[in-house]
């Protein structure tokens, strides 16, 4: 009986094991001019079935490490486990829109830098292999037309997410991967001839498949399934945690401005034992402010790289935005003092500065933060209130007291480390045979399209490796047994 796993109870695997049928995933048998056809019997092959393919996880990087290992080897017996639905999260993801990739940041060294987990990693033959534009091409050639949008996320022109899902599918299936929704892998082991020997539970009635594999691919994203099938091999886990969040700010006062959007701050994430040099916690783009916070994507990239210190700091940190971030704090007040001998006689609340890009409403609120009536005249706004505008726009100071969810594109940072697996074919060093790919790694990404770049890169060079692997097995079969006959 296959060894237990941690999810399934002693009493419980040994029930399942007596309810199951043992299944063999067969391919076609080869016909009577075979090369092994008219071979003595005591030469036959036992193993008359073909290559056989077991991919856990019907996300990204499972789905398209099929599709690539089919083509590469046609023989080869493929099927895609998935508890779920398949392609779920790229249906969710960029709002109902799927941002498949990136497209302003195509070089290797460029493009590793994105990810807080693997940057290291991932800059050298990673990303060579197949990057932002392999995939985009990829799309192209199989009829969904992409566009790039000034930020650099790359959307299907129909802005429907339903073009990415329908086309893997549809090209799966096209290729015959045999694609299994509503089931799990529940245990897995290596049989005496080496092969898996996998457990599919159906989710709806109470029964046990087991499926015969030469070559397991694990892409269950953050599922604690993946992370206990490669700890069973032999992997280390790294604790996973949320990574891509909002931040929940203490002043309530802020939620006045829910709805309000900058196109571009500065904001510097400072955290208990992280260098305040640290450059990856500033980022500049544009923030978003909710009625718990703040969110954005300068918000969702602050949250990705100090993921695991604000875990372990309880979502407790400083948040210092620079609303203003080219025009310099002396050039602010300069402009104050300009504005305020201009429109001496107007109302400060009808009247600002039109450089800063500011609306009437964040600008009434900075007012009230430094307790000036709005009705009160320029001419009688003390100096001393113009230089902490100036200091606030440039350097407010936000109190994080917790985490937001996103949930559309909800990631998690830990999983396998990099270090246990060969980034160049996507195998475990661990155990032969067994690859992964996506988001069960140790591999996550800021926002704009990153994530899914990490999964088709990922599940493409797992695909490559397992279809080389599958055609070059039948050849040396097929050369054996040639020589059988004629011997």
């Amino acid at each position: 009986m296959p060894p237990q796993w941690p999810w399934l109870q002693p009493a419980a695997a040994a029930a399942a094991a007596r309810r199951a049928t043992p299944f063999v995933l067969r391919g076609r048998r080869r016909s009577s001019s075979s090369a092994c056809a008219s071979a003595p019997s005591g030469h036959a092959r036992e193993q008359e079935d073909e290559q056989s393919l077991v991919v856990v996880g019907g996300g990204a990087a499972g789905v398209y490490a099929s599709i690539r290992a089919k083509t590469l080897a046609p023989h080869l017996n493929v099927v895609v486990v998935e508890k779920g639905k398949f392609l779920s999260k790229v249906k969710i993801s960029g709002g109902g829109r799927c941002n498949v990739t990136n497209g302003h940041h195509l070089e290797p060294s460029g493009l590793a830098r994105n990810y807080p987990r693997g940057h290291k990693e991932l800059r050298g033959s990673f990303f060579r292999s197949h990057g932002p534009q392999d995939t985009m091409h990829w799309f192209s050639d199989h009829g969904v037309e992409l566009k790039t949008e000034d930020d650099g996320r790359v959307f299907p022109v129909t802005d429907n997410s339903a073009s990415v899902v329908d086309c893997l599918l549809n090209e799966a299936r096209r290729l015959g991967v045999s694609l299994q929704a509503g089931k799990s892998v529940s245990g897995a082991s290596v049989d005496d001839n080496g092969k898996f020997v996998v457990e599919v539970e159906k989710r709806t009635i109470d029964f046990v498949d087991y499926i015969s594999a030469n070559y397991v691919l694990v892409a269950t994203g953050s599922s604690q399934q993946g992370y206990s099938f490669a700890a069973h091999y032999g992997h280390s886990i790294i604790p996973p945690v949320p990574s891509l969040f909002t931040f929940k700010i203490a002043d309530k006062r802020l939620a006045d401005l829910s709805g309000v959007t900058f196109t571009r701050v500065k904001a510097k994430l400072m955290l208990d034992g992280i260098q305040k040099s640290a450059p990856e916690l500033t980022q500049t783009g544009p923030m978003l402010v909710t009625h718990w916070g703040l969110s954005g994507p300068v918000v969702l990239r602050l949250s990705a790289w100090g993921a695991r210190e604000l875990y372990q700091d309880k979502y407790q940190a400083k948040l210092m935005v620079d609303f203003i971030p080219d025009i310099h704090i002396e050039d602010v007040k300069r402009i104050l003092f300009q504005h305020k001998d201009k429109n001496a006689k107007s109302k400060v609340n009808n009247s600002f500065p039109k450089e800063f890009g500011l609306v009437k409403r964040f600008w009434g609120f900075l007012l009230e933060q430094e307790s000036l009536d709005g009705d009160m005249h320029w001419a009688t706004v003390p100096k001393n209130h113009l230089n902490a505008i100036a200091l606030r726009l440039k350097q407010w100071m936000f109190e994080v007291v917790g985490k937001g969810q996103f949930k559309d594109e909800f990631v998690t940072a830990g999983g396998v480390p990099l270090s246990e697996i060969s980034l160049s074919t996507m195998e475990s060093k661990k155990q032969p045979n067994l690859f992964f790919a996506g988001e069960v790694l140790n591999v996550d990404g800021v926002t704009g399209g990153f994530n899914f770049q990490n999964a088709w890169t990922g599940g493409y060079i797992a695909g490559t490796s397992i279809g080389t692997l599958a055609s070059t097995s039948i050849l040396k079969e097929e050369q054996a047994c040639l020589q059988l006959r004629a011997s």
